[in-house]
């Protein structure tokens, strides 16, 4: 029997790579001889790194960058084996797991790091940049990371803006006129699973501010200084990026990549698994696990399980999905492709205990999934058995 294994994170609890060892050791104690190919996914957010890299032969490089604080530190990111393509992940160099509950400052946290592994990407001769903008400690517009390829954001007497987003409300004008013209020859797409807009009460500050440490007073702020930006970004550059789908994403910085960067907002689950060619596997399946940590109905918003249930569905593979919690509203999961939904927790717990033992119930969740289908092939093949002797 062929299974794929495809999960998810279980968001501060486990990483993809850690759920698909636990679910893979699940099949293989019930079923010993089963072929498991484990390929954790990320739909764009944090772990897309470790997703490409464990599925596809690449490479890591580390770089001196700037933190959200501009306090310099070491990022990662990836090159992939045609020596063109990287995969950059805003969190490893502009995370919100890079500052301290105390540090959290969406008024003055900067991109800037995120620009310098762009930069460094096209020093090495990179013409695809793959990036995923999940994880952001940011609210800057993305100003930070053009400035490290040499935009410049000016105030009315031609200083430089501070870095964050607390003093967008003093930008003046754009000057692009020395940004790195490497750019217009590379083809950079962003795994985006948000389409919030730029400013409004579904947008970058609103939605995602308060999570970065942002006050009721600095989300206001933030917001009209983003819609500041955006005005300023019309009248110097010529584009409307206010309302675009996804222009919110990580504090703005979807604004700036489409606006400066002229990159392309891909649906991010399918970006992924395209590129680390899963389709291939999932063909050849007989069965496909795959999980996260809440399952609701923004799952059925092209998250992870959809993108795998949609392509399993394409060739006829059952879908089995286990998850932390199973939320309301989600019937519809069932017509994309999925065949079952199992909750790991096995018994009323704390949730902390569910958390430390998060390896474990999906293994035992996992095995008992394995043993039911098991018991039903014995079943079938019994009553084949009888009707075909």
């Amino acid at each position: 029997m062929n299974i794929v294994v495809a999960p998810d994170s279980f968001k501060e609890c486990l990483s993809s790579k850690k759920v698909a060892n636990a679910i893979s050791k699940g099949v293989l104690k019930v079923m010993p001889n089963a072929e498991v190919f484990e390929i954790p996914i990320s739909d764009g957010g944090e772990g897309l790194l470790e997703t490409i890299l464990s599925n596809t032969e690449g490479s890591l490089v580390a770089v001196e960058v700037m933190n959200p604080l501009s306090i310099s530190i070491k990022a990662t990111y990836g090159i992939l084996r045609d020596n063109q393509t990287a995969i950059i992940e805003m969190a490893t160099a502009s995370g919100l797991e890079l500052l301290t509950e105390e540090e959290k400052n969406p008024m003055v946290t900067s991109t800037y790091g995120t620009g310098q592994l762009i930069k460094d990407a096209l020093d090495k001769g990179c013409t695809k940049i793959i990036i995923g903008l999940g994880g952001s400690a940011t609210n800057d517009g993305g100003t930070g990371l053009v400035k490290a390829l040499g935009g410049r954001f000016l105030n009315s007497r031609d200083e430089e803006l501070t870095e964050g987003g607390g003093g967008l409300n003093q930008l003046f004008r754009i000057d692009v006129s020395n940004l790195d013209k490497r750019i217009l020859d590379c083809e950079i797409l962003v795994a985006c699973d948000v389409s919030n807009p730029l400013t409004g009460f579904n947008g970058a500050s609103w939605v995602y501010g308060k999570q970065k440490g942002g006050s009721d007073r600095d989300i206001e702020l933030l917001d009209k200084n983003l819609s500041h930006y955006a005005a300023i970004i019309k009248r110097d550059l010529g584009l409307d990026i206010l309302n675009e789908p996804g222009s919110g994403a990580a504090g703005g910085t979807g604004a700036a990549l489409m606006a400066f960067l002229k990159a392309d907002l891909v649906n991010g689950i399918e970006l992924i698994l395209k590129t680390i060619e899963i389709e291939k596997y999932i063909e050849k399946a007989d069965l496909v696990l795959t999980g996260e940590g809440k399952i609701d109905e923004q799952t059925l918003s092209g998250k992870t399980i959809m993108g795998i249930a949609t392509m399993a569905k394409q060739h006829n593979v059952p879908v089995i999905v286990l998850t932390g919690k199973v939320g309301e509203n989600i019937e519809e999961i069932y017509k994309m492709g999925v065949c079952g939904i199992y909750s790991i927790v096995n018994q009323p717990m704390k949730l902390t205990d569910a958390i430390s033992g998060a390896a474990n119930l999906i293994e035992e969740c996992t095995m008992n999934i394995i043993a039911t289908l098991q018991t039903f092939r014995t079943i079938l093949r019994k009553r084949n058995k009888v009707l075909n002797p």
